[in-house]
């Protein structure tokens, strides 16, 4: 019996290019000098161990950026934003019939901030799992750990979690929890069906 939906943020709840390549377009910058951060600094961003402002500094000198900052995260982070809809109204039904839905993302501190108050996921989400706050990403078994234990007297089988990237769902799934790789919302509501709820 499903108690607990847990959904990915990007290419499941949020559709979009790639920022990288979407930057090197608009702004003419070959791809191969604006790689090395997000291959580098930006994983340690990831999981807390570095603030995405101080490190991205100096990236953005070699990018030829000129507009601070908080400019270029409100871009970067503006053209990110193409919601799934149709899943967040399933979602929400969901949460009516007392399924508690929450989002498990990797995710800078920053922009996690911005997707759940920016876009306005704070109300769509009965709360939301970042790896930035956690300190592991989705393909570490301690992710999966912390979520569990915040969500207090739930049992793995009765979670079911959706994310697009099979190494996540692998993890959850080595964790015991149910596990489903989100393709389309089509799918989504093919699968669901084979898991029963309260």
């Amino acid at each position: 019996m499903i108690k607990v939906l847990i959904f990915d943020a990007d290419g499941v709840l949020i559709n979009g290019d790639i920022f990288s390549e979407r930057f090197s377009k608009e702004y003419g910058i070959d791809i191969d000098k604006i790689n090395p951060f997000f291959d580098g600094p930006f994983k340690d961003c990831l999981v807390g161990k570095a603030d995405l402002k101080e490190v991205i500094t100096p990236y953005l000198e070699e990018w030829g950026w000129k507009d601070g900052v908080d400019n270029f995260l409100e871009y970067w982070f503006s053209s990110e934003q193409s919601i799934n809809q149709e899943l967040i109204d399933c979602i929400q039904e969901y949460r009516k019939n007392g399924i508690k839905c929450v989002m498990a993302t990797n995710q800078e501190k920053y922009r996690a901030d911005y997707i759940f108050n920016k876009i306005g996921f704070v109300n769509s989400f009965d709360k939301m799992y970042v790896s930035a706050h956690l300190g592991h990403k989705k393909t570490n078994i301690e992710f999966f750990e912390k979520l569990v234990k915040d969500l207090g007297d739930i049992k793995k089988d009765e979670i079911l979690f959706w994310d697009d990237d099979i190494e996540n769902i692998k993890t959850a799934k080595g964790f015991g929890i149910n596990a489903e790789v989100y393709t389309t919302f089509a799918d989504f509501k093919q699968k669901i069906k084979d898991y029963s709820f309260n």
